[in-house]
């Protein structure tokens, strides 16, 4: 019979895949930092995904409009004139003058290029440009900016650059249903707050770190005063085909929540909720919190990536414990769940360290891994076998 170590060095790498999940063994370590892997999850996942930009309602007027990079790429998701939401390419079409670079604006009506003044609608098509009228057969409409792909699911707008990839319905169908039966308010959320953070630590890292609750008890104490506002008998992490949930009841008989003292009759249908859309978009909420929280993570290379935190409600007046959770959020939960990505990625390079082994139970408990091992099979299929 073989041992562990000597399945793991005579496996090969395209057999991966085949393991059974129970008894699977993880991805080799250099798929967290190995250079020609990123490049391929760049051109082969990422360059074929839908980026979330936003609510809708942070499109609700022309001229609102919020700018969104992902690695050399950037793109401008807008309301134009017309009220209708546009995507296209942050880029002059005169001499490749980068238009913004801000992340958000309101009431632009034009878009001018600081460099020659050439300007553009909100859809991405030429007003003017400066002396053309002295140029022999100059069409504006040859030099609109090449549009994006947009399309809207769970009252959040999302941009693709590829025009042939599959749509969000066809991605993830259920999906928006399961937002709007946690989010009844949905078409009310309005963006309180957003934070970004750059991590040292592989995007896929931050993913596994963020869909198993083997760790809820275990790690620091801030997961551990989340896990007393959980009731765990009811915890599910189930997994679709691109995306995947893990809901939990809240535990109704807690008192306090982030500091807060609660009060009032408590609504019997609170949770803990969270879903992922593959590959790099969560949307969800703790127990009491009273906001929908985004939760994105945005590879910058093999070894950093770009945290970024959005938070909406749809209270006119915030509640004090959306505020108070938001802040427990960004100041405890948030530094201790970085701190272990830095960790995990400084062990992952390690002599002593290739593959560990999923803690998959064949119940799919609450404790099991097996989001875990449904995701790196997503990026196992996404960068081609053989890696």
């Amino acid at each position: 019979m073989q041992s562990v170590e000597q399945f793991k060095h005579s496996t090969c790498i395209a057999d991966w895949a085949d393991q059974r999940p129970e008894q699977a063994f993880t991805l080799p370590s250099r798929y967290f930092f190995d250079e020609q892997i990123f490049a391929a999850e760049r051109d082969r996942i990422f360059m074929s995904a839908w980026h979330l930009a936003g609510h809708r309602n942070e499109f609700a007027e022309p001229g609102q409009f919020v700018v969104c990079d992902i690695f050399d790429q950037s793109v401008v998701v807008a309301c134009g004139n017309d009220g209708k939401i546009n995507a296209f390419h942050n880029v002059c079409q005169h001499r490749g003058n980068r238009l913004l670079d801000v992340r958000r604006g309101s009431d632009t009506r034009v878009l001018r290029c600081a460099y020659h003044s050439w300007c553009y609608e909100m859809d991405g098509s030429l007003r003017s440009a400066p002396r053309s009228e002295r140029l022999i057969a100059f069409d504006k409409q040859q030099f609109n900016i090449p549009k994006v792909r947009v399309e809207e699911l769970g009252g959040f707008v999302y941009f693709n650059f590829d025009a042939q990839a599959p749509s969000l319905a066809e991605l993830f169908p259920g999906a928006d249903e399961e937002m709007r039966a946690v989010f009844p308010e949905l078409g009310k959320m309005r963006l309180i707050e957003e934070q970004d953070v750059i991590v040292p630590a592989n995007w896929k890292v931050i993913m596994d770190n963020s869909i198993e609750g083997y760790h809820f008890k275990l790690s620091g104490p801030c997961h551990i005063d989340l896990a007393k506002l959980i009731d765990f008998k009811g915890y599910r992490l189930t997994k679709r085909d691109n995306w995947w949930t893990y809901i939990a009841p809240a535990s109704l008989q807690a008192e306090e929540a982030y500091g807060v003292k609660l009060s009032g009759p408590r609504n019997p249908d609170e949770r803990f909720f969270n879903i992922g859309l593959w590959p790099n978009n969560t949307f969800y909420t703790f127990p009491f919190s009273e906001f929908l929280g985004t939760f994105i993570m945005i590879p910058l290379d093999a070894e950093r990536s770009l945290l970024r935190f959005g938070y909406y409600s749809p209270h006119e007046q915030v509640p004090a414990v959306s505020h108070a959770c938001m802040k427990w959020m960004n100041e405890d939960l948030g530094p201790e769940d970085i701190e272990l990505n830095i960790s995990v990625q400084k062990g992952l390079h390690s002599l002593g360290y290739d593959q560990g082994r999923y803690m998959i139970d064949a119940e799919r408990s609450n404790e099991s891994e097996h989001l875990v091992h449904h995701f790196h099979k997503l990026v196992f299929d996404g960068i081609g076998e053989g890696r």
